[in-house]
């Protein structure tokens, strides 16, 4: 069964959190000057939990799902998660988005268990910069270590997500573009985005889609690729057929009209945007005992009076509201 909103988008897509822990404090994300407070472990759904509300979602239509978090790997025993959702009837594609600190050693474990793709976040190849951003005492190093390793492990195409901020790391574009250009690896570049609270963001602050590209195509010349249905990223391919790149454009190319997907935090909530304030408790249904039914009829109740579409609405009166941080909602 295929459900479908309000402005006729169908689900296909859920991002579970499985965490909202995280061994980075990212500004853009969770610094660590803003108050944190983490959910205790009884509150967090358990693998079977989480594998119970796929297989509902599963039932209304949806066939992919990324484990995001915090950090995901932090979750122990991932590896019986990622084959728990493989084994879900419907389910034709499993991804993971990772900062890439612990994917180096869990990288074939992870594959092995069904996990098709991962996605490592990566905002600077410059050692100093990257430790600025991340705020944390993992090297560089490590990360593109881990990138190598997952790639002979099958888990491909690795995409590498970089979020740009203006007069942090706009000059990392070409650095980034560049060390992954012919790899096989695929960078993507994120606007810098008004996720949560407490990270301080401005409109000022965000290097746009068409200068990032601008700015790799004076090297490199792209091409422009079409892209399907529900998918974030704008495609653009090289002229020498050297790969391709990414731009994720959601402040100023928002992509509301087509977006597919909902978002299940660590602690058992649905939200149906990123931007949500507020979201349905799936844990409380699930421990009272409902039958799978039930709570596939509240997941579809929810997705057919949906409407959102915040990153084409956002202007000075929505861009103050309070919403959930990233860590939480599984960005």
């Amino acid at each position: 069964m295929q459900l479908r909103d309000l402005l006729d988008r169908p689900l296909r897509t859920v991002r579970i959190s499985v965490t909202d822990r995280c061994n980075f404090r990212c500004r853009y994300c969770m610094p660590r000057e803003a108050p944190q407070a983490f959910s205790d472990r009884g509150a967090l759904l358990t693998f079977e939990e989480m594998a119970a509300i796929v297989r509902a979602l599963a039932r209304r239509g949806v066939a992919n799902v990324r484990l995001t978090g915090g950090e995901p790997l932090l979750r122990r025993g991932l590896e019986d998660l990622v084959a728990a959702v493989c084994a879900v009837p419907g389910i034709a594609d499993v991804a993971m988005t990772t900062n890439g600190s612990l994917l180096g050693e869990r990288a074939e474990a992870l594959a092995a268990s069904g996990l098709d793709r991962v996605t490592v976040s990566l905002d600077a190849l410059d050692e100093d910069l990257f430790r600025q951003i991340t705020d944390g005492a993992t090297q560089l190093r490590r990360v593109l270590e881990a990138i190598d390793v997952a790639a002979e492990a099958g888990l491909t195409p690795v995409k590498v997500n970089t979020v740009v901020r203006r007069g942090r790391n706009e000059g990392q574009i070409e650095l980034i573009a560049g060390h992954f250009r012919g790899t096989g690896v695929v960078p993507r570049f994120i606007e810098y985005m008004d996720v949560g609270t407490s990270n301080g963001w401005l409109r000022s602050d965000v290097a746009e889609a068409t200068e990032i590209v601008e700015r790799i195509s004076a090297r490199w010349p792209l091409e422009h690729v079409p892209r399907g249905p529900g998918v974030v990223a704008e495609r653009w391919q090289y002229a020498d057929g050297a790969g391709e790149v990414g731009i994720i454009a959601s402040v100023t190319r928002p992509f509301c009209g087509d977006c597919t997907r909902v978002r299940l935090t660590a602690d058992g909530k649905l939200f149906l945007c990123l931007f949500g304030r507020d979201g349905v408790d799936l844990r409380s249904v699930l421990r009272s005992g409902a039958s799978p039914s039930d709570l596939g009829d509240i997941v579809a109740g929810a997705w057919q009076r949906r409407d959102d579409r915040y990153s084409e609405s956002r202007d000075a009166m929505t861009v103050p509201w309070p919403r959930m941080e990233m860590n939480y909602v599984g960005g």
